[in-house]
């Protein structure tokens, strides 16, 4: 049963095959379109025409082309998708305007993507160092908050602020005002640090994002290897006078080439 299922489909295959061929020889030709009959028709219109033999061979013959026309197309295939893949980098131009969405969404993507990896270490050196110096400060400006809110209410068991205090130091009622001062002053200190280092953070992402679009614009920007200045004497026409020894000034003439 699954031979004479193979058999009929291995016809039928036949069958489309001299289908399509008899459809591409009447637009070829310019004949008039004739309708098809339906499929049991087609298989039935082969066994009719060919004999058993000769509809074995056709069909090997169908399955040996089709294997060979499906190997050309995938090899085609492949190649096409290899040659959309294969990029050439050095005459790759980025697009400033990825580059600038990739550098606000991912810090240094834009920089990825321009390929200029050496910045990187600079870019995300930046931010650790930022954020490093934004938790330090944080924490220093809690602990000093807190000795401060110690040293100003009136219950001995709050006495945070002792850790601050230097060996074999004690606040008394006469030095009490003083380390008051010094507290107030720290906690105010490092918060400004605390919120200098967050704003550092934000310019430094900020430059990133600018860099990878300046980058990305100028990245054809061609600079000639002859960059230099060249100064000479020139002769100017002024014209204050009609006489040619008046009308003319001596100057300098300065020229950059790039």
């Amino acid at each position: 049963m699954k031979q004479q299922t193979i058999t009929r489909l291995r016809r039928l295959a036949v069958a489309v095959i001299l289908t399509l061929t008899h459809c591409g020889v009447q637009a070829q030709t310019g004949m008039p379109e004739v309708s098809m009959p339906a499929t049991d028709s087609i298989v039935a219109l082969v066994d009719s025409i060919y004999t058993a033999t000769q509809l074995d061979s056709l069909v090997q013959m169908t399955d040996s082309t089709l294997t060979e026309g499906t190997s050309i197309v995938l090899n085609d295939l492949a190649s096409e998708v290899s040659k959309k893949t294969r990029r050439d980098w050095s005459t790759w131009k980025p697009n400033p305007q990825r580059a600038l969405w990739l550098a606000l969404v991912i810090p240094g993507g834009g920089q990825i993507y321009n390929r200029k990896y050496w910045k990187l270490p600079i870019v995300y050196g930046g931010f650790v160092g930022c954020i490093y110096a934004l938790n330090w400060n944080n924490n220093m400006y809690k602990d000093y908050a807190q000795a401060y809110l110690d040293i100003m209410d009136d219950d001995p068991n709050t006495a945070s602020y002792n850790k601050f205090l230097h060996l074999g130091r004690q606040i008394t009622p006469q030095n009490e005002e003083r380390y008051k001062q010094i507290f107030k002053s720290r906690k105010d200190k490092y918060r400004r640090w605390r919120d200098l280092s967050f704003f550092v953070m934000l310019g430094i992402y900020a430059i990133s994002v600018i860099d990878a679009y300046v980058d990305a614009e100028l990245s054809d920007f061609d600079i000639s290897k002859d960059l230099s200045l060249k100064v000479r004497p020139a002769v100017m026409n002024n014209k204050q006078s009609s006489n040619p020894l008046y009308a003319t000034s001596l100057g300098v003439n300065c020229s950059l080439n790039f």
